[in-house]
């Protein structure tokens, strides 16, 4: 499966839960369910996966931690946020090359259409 079936299913699934559950939640509330049906699809699925640096011969153990990692190849980055900002896109992008996957989505369950709060970013893609 590519990264971009993997994000339509995604963007299907954050729908669903968008519907029912609509935009005034906290984000552990939406990854939690998101974990959930993405696991339920039959999808291979990390949540707050903590990943290390290494820094010449320094190794620095949960540098970073991912929200999401969907078949170890589809980043997902979860916020409930007002807007997304470019410091987001960054973060995501950081996380892409770290792990040199190729494609990530932030989700941002606030808007009031969910559509609105899926941005992709892309390593390469």
């Amino acid at each position: 499966m590519t990264e971009n079936d993997l994000s339509r299913i995604v963007f299907d699934l954050g729908m669903k839960i968008h519907r029912k559950l609509g935009a005034g939640l906290f984000e552990s509330v939406y990854e939690e369910c998101l974990f959930y049906e993405l696991q339920k699809a039959g999808l291979k699925v990390e949540k707050q996966k903590t990943l290390p640096i290494i820094y010449e011969e320094l190794k620095i153990e949960n540098a970073f931690r991912l929200d999401m990692i969907v078949e170890n190849k589809l980043i997902l980055e979860i916020k409930t946020v007002e807007f997304i900002n470019e410091v987001y896109k960054a973060q995501l992008l950081t996380y892409l090359k770290m792990t040199n996957c190729k494609l990530g989505l932030i989700l941002n369950f606030r808007t009031a259409v969910f559509k609105d709060g899926v941005k992709r970013v892309v390593n390469g893609l």
